[in-house]
């Protein structure tokens, strides 16, 4: 099987059959291809995934997630977009976060650790050289169900 370009899927060469792995209990299809990228927390090689119909890469062991700046919101519009109506569960941020140091898979340089504006009350990791975004486990799942500022209070 073989990976195609930011796509989904994976494709056989022999037969030209696709293959959509099923999406994992985080919304994340799994496409099991090795990168050349580390997960900066726990060191183990990061694969190839996919998530609201774009392209990351996926640390199999802690969860976390290398994801572009440009898909970014991409990704957060479309997981939101999909999402039942549901209360929110609002958590504060773990402050402590802000004092965590992880070198960027792709330049080894210090990522930038701050809060994220965007709601959710996470404390995200990002390399503005590299334009990637480092998501520990759940992350998405709290920006994406956090309320939308564009429609709160907007009748239906």
């Amino acid at each position: 099987m073989r990976l195609e370009e930011d796509r989904e899927f994976l494709s056989c060469d022999y037969c030209g059959n696709v293959h959509y792995p099923d999406p994992n209990p985080e919304g994340v299809r799994v496409l099991e291809v090795l990168s050349e990228l580390s997960c900066p927390i726990c060191a183990t090689a990061l694969v190839h995934a996919a998530v609201g119909g774009e392209r990351m890469l996926y640390c199999g062991r802690c969860h976390g997630m290398l994801v572009s700046m440009d898909k970014f919101m991409a990704i957060i519009q479309d997981l939101r977009s999909r999402r039942q109506a549901t209360t929110p569960a609002v958590h504060p941020p773990d402050w402590k976060d802000l004092d965590r140091r992880i070198k960027c898979p792709r330049c080894s340089e210090t990522m930038e650790t701050h809060p994220y504006c965007g709601g959710g009350n996470i404390i995200i990791d990002d390399c503005e050289k590299c334009a990637l975004n480092w998501l520990d486990y759940g992350e998405l799942e709290r920006i994406v169900r956090a309320p939308d500022p564009d429609y709160v209070g907007r009748p239906l």
